[in-house]
């Protein structure tokens, strides 16, 4: 397998969470956005989304991070990253999707950049944007977390899901920005859970080869 990603992108590094979590060998190919090396015609050629994650596996390739985790699940499916049970895995899927559909997209770095260079806003009412959208959905995802009895030492349960594997990328993303993060105690123990963890320390974006 091959796993064009750029070492900052959350959605990246919730897929190469999950192929840490199960022992799935791959290379390690970095496509530096902020140097715009995805709208290069060599890698337009492979995706035509230009975005990444992007996954070859058995001569395809794969796109959108959650899609591409859950494609991994069906073909090693140890250890599992969703519940044996329909309304469990409902459930761990819901949380994930709160992190890649209702945060991610509003604060990723193709947004940022239309606000301050098509927008013209400034960098601190940019970083305001982020924060607000990041702290109001991670608030959401607080609730549900806290107030579930099957939150356990993890999202769900004792066991690393699918649900952490948006959960932790997305903290590391609010870290950078000096998001305030003292008003969700769930979020951040789980996530101190998660980190405890070599899947989830050892590919952490300052942890990869394109880290700069």
């Amino acid at each position: 397998m091959q796993l064009y990603n750029y070492f900052r992108s959350s959605a990246s590094y919730r897929v190469r969470i999950a192929l840490a979590l199960k022992g799935i060998a791959y290379d390690y190919v970095a496509v530096h956005l902020a140097r715009n090396e995805h709208l290069r015609p060599e890698f337009g050629d492979l995706s035509a989304t230009r975005l990444v994650p992007l996954l070859e596996s058995d001569g395809t390739l794969l796109t959108q991070s959650l899609a591409i985790i859950e494609y991994l699940e069906e073909t090693h499916p140890t250890p599992p990253l969703l519940p044996a049970a329909a309304l469990a895995r409902a459930r761990v899927r819901a949380l994930a999707y709160d992190i890649a559909c209702e945060i991610h997209p509003l604060n990723n770095l193709r947004v940022l950049r239309y606000l301050v260079h098509d927008l013209k806003l400034s960098e601190d009412d940019k970083n305001r944007w982020y924060r607000h959208w990041v702290e109001s959905g991670l608030e959401v995802m607080e609730r549900q977390l806290a107030a579930h009895p099957a939150t356990g030492r993890f999202c769900h349960g004792d066991a690393p899901t699918l649900a952490d594997c948006a959960l932790v990328p997305q903290i590391h993303n609010a870290m950078r920005f000096d998001c305030p993060l003292g008003n969700v105690p769930t979020v951040m123990r789980i996530f101190d859970e998660c980190m405890s963890l070599a899947a989830f320390s050892k590919t952490q974006p300052s942890a990869c080869p394109d880290a700069t």
